[in-house]
């Protein structure tokens, strides 16, 4: 094949992005445009879903005209997204019957209360590797089929699709004719059965959705279509949401490969390969981007508050003027005195799953500083990162499965170096950031890659992948353990009643 780019789409909570990408991974160009948020009421989080589209096609022509690309230029297209956000659109006219519903909305809780009361949790658990929550798409669908006057009537006529956003690209990029999507998206939505990657009959009718409104489901990579938007056909092939995308764009491609990603907040998987690794420490099971015809799965743990808590800093306690400063007030004082900071503003996630904790700031002495809180808040961002590797490898124990040897890094706070040090002298294991970080959209143009025949194998991917810098942990064990030991003291007094 002679053409060697690749255009990812990068659909995120905040922003629509896209960047071109030269098959040696190197970024050729990005654009960029902030995603507006809607807000109707406490709780509620939207999206406008022709917004979504017309800002993604946008930088999308931006970024091929900064690299002085055409479509013809272009080996194939590539699709990453916020996950879980709920799309419900009329298949005749293309457009939605109300604004996409964001995976951090809470508005279905009520619901999700009655599900559990019934007893789903286990079924939900055991087909879905999900808990039953509102962050999933399953009750939003049904809140949308049940509040929007006609919709349930128009579902169960055939006359709707439902799609999470990169269904609902891939409907406009092939002007309505395709509506599918990867398994690790349908696996966000408490609908799919991630062990027979199908649809799941009985969770649809406790749900009460009609299988018409369902997209086919396929691996990530996966000739899904084409279009021809941007000129001459170009092919779509690869899909997959950002996490899973991040995790194959960091090259964990096997057994006990685990990346972090440190943004607003932080969320880790390891790869379990081909075997569905039960959690018996407070992490969600989820299926990993899937080459051919062989489904991979990942344990999954979030944290709510990661760079959060440095904005918080910024704009609650006033202590910097801008994010860029929280290392340096950091590094002015040799460590944090004692102070512990649990940033738990809107509960603590896994492995704790504390929906009731709140921050705390414990260990205050007449000696600490504004510095030594600073300090403090950036290791929080470790300490919740360490506990989730901590469930990860006891996890991988128990199951006689491959433990974590190190962890790979990105997102906007993984350039912070005294958060990647601390974090692997708490781990014990190394911490690699890559040269190239941005991992999620970089996951998705491998998988189109891999896709369209741009890359034979895998094993290019991982010898394309190239370490930044290593942190090598420099904390006795000993240390480390007392450490986690203080951290879990705070973490029980921010749940305290």
């Amino acid at each position: 094949m002679h053409k060697e780019h690749l255009l990812a789409l990068d659909q995120g909570t905040s922003s629509c992005r896209a960047i071109v990408f030269h098959r040696s991974g190197r970024i050729v160009a990005l654009a960029q445009r902030e995603l507006p948020q809607h807000f109707p009421q406490p709780g509620w989080v939207e999206h406008d879903a022709d917004e979504i589209w017309a800002l993604q096609f946008g930088v999308a022509q931006q970024a091929l005209e900064q690299a002085g690309l055409v479509s013809a230029d272009i080996a194939a297209i590539g699709i990453t997204n916020q996950r879980e956000t709920t799309v419900l659109w009329d298949r005749a006219t293309g457009r939605p019957l109300h604004r996409a519903i964001v995976w951090q909305d809470r508005r279905t809780e009520p619901h999700c209360a009655e599900l559990r009361q019934a007893g789903m949790g286990d079924a939900v658990r055991e087909r879905t590797g999900l808990v039953i929550d509102p962050y999933f798409s399953g009750t939003k669908l049904r809140w949308l089929l049940d509040r929007v006057t006609g919709a349930r009537a128009a579902a169960e006529a055939g006359r709707l699709a439902f799609g999470t956003i990169d269904s609902w690209l891939l409907w406009q990029l092939t002007e309505g004719a395709v509506h599918a999507t990867d398994v690790s998206n349908a696996a966000r939505t408490m609908l799919f059965d991630i062990r027979s990657q199908q649809w799941d009959e009985g969770l649809m009718q406790a749900l009460q959705v009609p299988a018409s409104l369902l997209p086919r489901v396929h691996a990530s990579s996966h000739l899904f279509g084409e279009t021809r938007r941007f000129g001459q056909a170009i092919p779509v092939c690869g899909i997959a949401g950002d996490q899973q995308a991040a995790l194959f764009g960091q090259a964990c491609f096997g057994p006990g490969m685990v990346k972090n990603t440190y943004g607003t907040g932080c969320f880790m998987l390891m790869h379990t390969g081909a075997a569905l690794q039960r959690s018996s420490h407070g992490l969600i099971n989820t299926a990993a981007a899937q080459v051919g015809t062989t489904p991979g799965y990942a344990l999954e743990g979030s944290v709510f508050v990661g760079g959060a808590v440095v904005q918080w800093l910024r704009d609650g306690l006033k202590a910097i003027d801008a994010s860029t400063q929280v290392q340096s007030l950091a590094e002015s004082v040799p460590d944090a005195g004692g102070v512990m900071f649990v940033p738990a503003f809107t509960g603590l996630g896994a492995p704790y799953w504390n929906a009731d904790a709140r921050g705390a700031i414990v260990g205050l002495s007449r000696g600490s500083t504004v510095a030594h809180i600073a300090r403090a808040a950036l290791e929080s961002i470790a300490f919740q990162s360490a506990a989730l590797l901590q469930a990860m490898t006891a996890d991988a124990k128990a199951a006689g499965a491959a433990a974590p040897t190190e962890l790979r890094v990105d997102g906007g706070a993984s350039v912070n170096d005294l958060l990647m040090q601390f974090q692997a002298d708490l781990l014990g294991v190394p911490v690699l950031r890559p040269e190239v970080t941005e991992t999620t959209a970089l996951g998705a143009a491998y998988l189109a890659g891999l896709g369209c025949g741009l890359f034979a194998h895998t094993a290019e991917l991982a010898d394309q992948w190239r370490v930044q810098r290593r942190f090598e942990p420099n904390m006795t064990r000993e240390m480390a353990g007392e450490k986690m030991a203080a951290w879990e003291r705070a973490v029980r007094q921010s749940t305290a009643a």
